[in-house]
């Protein structure tokens, strides 16, 4: 039997990088997938014909995971296509990267939107469904830039701590239903944001890295398939860093 058979997953942005690759990992083990995209309708498409090609129902929903009443709608949407929800993966994020001096009000507020409360959105809109079936497993994407900071990302740095606060206040409010919050802190992982830039420059990342290499979405979305299964049925509230030993 595989990992995440007939299990039910919302994975929000899934059409690339780390969110694509745990849609890939989720398939792969099983699950039906509803996943979430906010501009490119092909990749969208095209995403979903990939993840049927392994068996299972899988549905993209054009959605802005940011948007209060557009999570909720997205939830119910899903429960009436799909019957419920087992598994949330909030995975959506973007940056908006600059020294704090420089900062604008609008990059500030965008990133706290798009990481920060999109994760409030989505948590809010499937408690109901979880609360329900009295299970679940919430997966919440931070980074080791929220445990540790970074220059020149503060608003990032902020809604990727904010995420961790959250997951394990959720996860004591919600222990007792037998659902189960965990949040995932990737390190530098390398997609196909990183492949623009200067070679000579991620060397020096992967160099720094006791496992001196990369991380790959892969990495990313084995734990969080763990994370998602009930092999981790007596873990909740922690944040686990995929990072290559880079925080140690």
């Amino acid at each position: 039997m595989k990992l995440l058979e007939n299990k039910v997953a919302i994975i929000t942005g899934a059409s690339r990088g780390i969110g694509r690759g745990i849609a890939l990992k989720f398939a792969q083990e099983g699950a039906n997938i509803a996943f979430t995209y906010l501009s490119s309708v092909e990749k969208g498409l095209a995403l979903q014909k990939e993840l049927e090609s392994y068996g299972i129902k899988a549905k993209g929903y054009q959605s802005d995971a940011a948007d209060f009443k557009a999570a909720d709608d997205l939830v119910t949407a899903v429960v009436a296509e799909f019957g419920t929800v087992d598994i949330l993966v909030n995975n959506a994020g973007i940056t908006r990267d600059t020294l704090l001096m420089r900062m604008s009000e609008q990059q500030w507020d965008e990133v706290m939107n798009a990481n920060l409360k999109s994760v409030f959105n989505l948590t809010k809109a499937v408690q109901k469904p979880m609360l329900k079936q009295r299970k679940g497993s919430i997966i919440n994407m931070s980074s080791v830039v929220g445990v540790k900071g970074n220059p020149g990302q503060a608003n990032y740095a902020a809604s990727k701590a904010g995420i961790i606060g959250f997951t394990k206040s959720v996860a004591l409010e919600l222990g007792s239903r037998n659902i189960r919050s965990n949040a995932i802190a990737p390190g530098f992982i390398e997609t196909e944001m990183t492949g623009a830039l200067d070679e000579k420059t991620v060397q020096g990342w992967r160099d720094a890295i006791p496992l001196k290499r990369g991380g790959t979405a892969e990495d990313v979305a084995n734990v969080t398939a763990f994370l998602a299964s009930d092999n981790s049925a007596y873990v909740t509230g922690q944040v686990i860093n995929v990072c290559g030993g880079m925080l140690t």
